[in-house]
């Protein structure tokens, strides 16, 4: 493994490589990053493996999204590797020992930065070329369901939406192929009568539409047959256009697994892009605003081989974000990809969620070091499945403090799947209804949901300014828009990941547990203003603070130059019940 510093100091840093591992030791003693992770932000003395996992719900060590990219007191390491391997560390009064215990190549490098953390994430970051600014649009509130099957679902959504007084801005619609092909809407009569038009009614109104992809030839049901797919697959048998295994037949995603059964597209291939494009760009030309690029998790043998040379080994991580990058090719900027799976390069292609979570408290702390992760990895622009996506249906409490935890990270979104759909077993619900939208929720729980989700919802929509500035920001500067005390403030904080800043001027402190009504938030140094108490404080100090169902902790940088603006975007959280 080769050897990269981009200073000077770096090569402080003790490196031994063996035949299976690389051993580092340098000052320190913490680590953080490594890509999203559910379990802990930070993870010295907890091993961290370096591998894209597709599992579903409760994903505690396993992440969609690694990232080879970890950061600790004074240094900062990049492994310019697409091959799994595992990261053991240990400190101890006199530095951190680290070791990469994988099978790694001559072509594979190790980069290597001094400074802060806020430093030398930038370093890194700017050694991989930057980041990539998603357009304004994508810091509304995002709507999004499984349920939705037909042109009639989505206006009806739309319009409770509109009644119920919340500002949709992306409308995230997955039922809309004909569940085969996955590039033809629906074609059962009277479902879709006319895309395009829908599309640009929608575009009128300011909602942007994104539609559900997966990167599968789909191993169709027993018994179900679809001509159009079966001359698909034909072509691409004779074409080579998928996966292959090395007698040259198509590799098919193993048993037990999602899409068992299908060949995957081998987006290294030229003619493969050129084909699964083709058949998507009349998408395009309706005016969608982009794709749900679900999946990817799904090269599951080592031994397959790809277009352009590369094999199972090198491509269990690389695959997503191969299949990413072909689709922001294909769409261009202006258009966005949603993401749970990728890769190094991730930091370059455009927004992620944090993939399936069951409605549970347990899954909602998860979530936000997921978050707090995979910011301090390079993933800027990250949200969650508000309220959960799995399982029976969030108490009134859980939902609401979901509710206001996820207004307040990059992309706000609520969806789910219908209770009856393929995870049947651990989705379930007694009248049969998954639908988690606030509305929704206010029939099960009373109207009490409604005039609290509606505050967080119509805040979003006044603060998107906010939001679009530190964006703009964020990819200027290279830092992120989540940033846990420690990044922000120093290493006296890290021991505190339950709250964070929202971009440069926003301290949030959330309550994630249940039957909680207060806590301690800590405020750094400087002036901040409590929201919910209407006075300002100056930190360092620690604060007890009450905060019942419908209040989370925010506290307003009072040096910001359009402050005012700010807290008065904030204000209506203060009013009602």
């Amino acid at each position: 493994m080769k050897s990269i510093y981009l200073d000077a100091n770096a090569s402080s840093v003790v490196m031994v490589e063996e035949p299976s591992s690389v051993r580092l030791q340098f000052k320190g003693s913490h680590l953080w990053g490594a890509g999203e992770h559910f379990d802990r932000v930070e993870f010295l003395s907890h091993p961290r493996r370096n591998e894209v996992e597709e599992v579903f719900t409760q994903q505690g060590t396993h992440t969609y999204l690694p990232q080879p990219l970890f950061l600790s007191d004074e240094y900062a390491f990049l492994v310019q590797s697409d091959r799994v391997f595992t990261i053991e560390s240990q400190g101890d009064g006199d530095g951190i020992q680290l070791t990469l215990q994988g099978a790694f190549s001559s072509e594979d490098s190790l980069v290597i930065a001094t400074g802060t953390p806020r430093e030398t994430l930038k370093k890194l970051l700017s050694y991989l070329g930057g980041v990539v600014l998603p357009p304004p649009w994508v810091f509304g509130e995002w709507a999004s369901a499984n349920r939705w099957r037909s042109e009639q679902d989505v206006l009806e959504a739309l319009d409770a939406a509109r009644l119920h007084g919340f500002p949709i801005s992306v409308l995230v619609v997955e039922a809309w192929s004909d569940e085969s092909t996955f590039y033809t809407f629906g074609e059962e009569p009277g479902l879709w009568p006319d895309p395009k038009q829908l599309v640009q009614k929608l575009n009128d109104q300011g909602v942007h539409f994104i539609l559900w992809q997966c990167p599968v030839f789909k191993a169709l049901e027993e018994g179900r047959r679809d001509v159009r797919h079966e001359q698909d697959l034909a072509y691409v048998r004779e074409h080579g256009l998928a996966v292959l295994n090395r007698d040259g037949t198509p590799y098919t995603i193993p048993e037990g697994n999602w899409f068992a059964g299908s060949m995957v597209p081998d987006f290294t291939n030229p003619e493969t892009r050129d084909w699964w494009f083709s058949k998507r760009k009349y998408l395009m030309d309706m005016g969608l605003s982009g794709f749900k690029t679900d999946g990817g998790e799904c090269i599951l043998a080592d031994d397959v081989l790809f277009h352009d040379g590369s094999t199972g080994k090198e491509m269990r991580n690389r695959y997503p974000q191969s299949y990413i990058e072909a689709y922001q090719e294909f769409i261009g900027p202006e258009r966005i990809t949603f993401s749970r799976a990728g890769y190094l390069g991730a930091q370059g292609s455009m927004l992620f969620w944090a993939g399936d979570q069951l409605s549970r408290w347990s899954e909602l702390q998860a979530v936000l070091k997921a978050g707090l992760s995979a910011a301090i990895s390079g993933i800027f622009w990250w949200g969650f499945d508000i309220g959960g996506f799995a399982g029976p249906m969030p108490s009134m409490e859980l939902y609401l403090r979901s509710y206001e935890l996820g207004s307040l990270v990059p992309v706000m979104q609520w969806h789910s799947e219908p209770v009856g759909g393929q995870f049947s077993e651990v989705m379930k619900s007694e009248d049969r209804i998954n639908d988690r939208s606030p509305w929704r929720m206010a029939e099960l729980y009373g109207e009490a949901v409604l005039s609290i989700t509606k505050r967080y919802s119509a805040m979003r929509n006044e603060m998107r300014w906010y939001l679009v500035r530190e964006a703009t920001v964020s990819k200027e500067t290279l830092q992120p828009m989540m940033r846990p005390m420690f990044y922000a403030f120093g290493s006296v904080y890290a021991d505190i990941y339950d709250q964070y800043l929202l971009g440069s001027s926003l301290l949030v402190a959330p309550i994630l547990e249940e039957g909680k009504k207060s806590r301690a938030v800590t405020l750094p140094d400087g002036s901040w203003y409590d929201l919910f108490a209407g006075m300002t404080i100056t930190g360092p100090c620690t604060v007890e603070r009450e905060y019942p169902i419908g209040q989370i902790g925010i506290f307003i940088n009072t040096e910001d130059a359009e402050f005012e603006r700010l807290r008065d975007s904030l204000a209506g959280l203060c009013s009602g019940d």
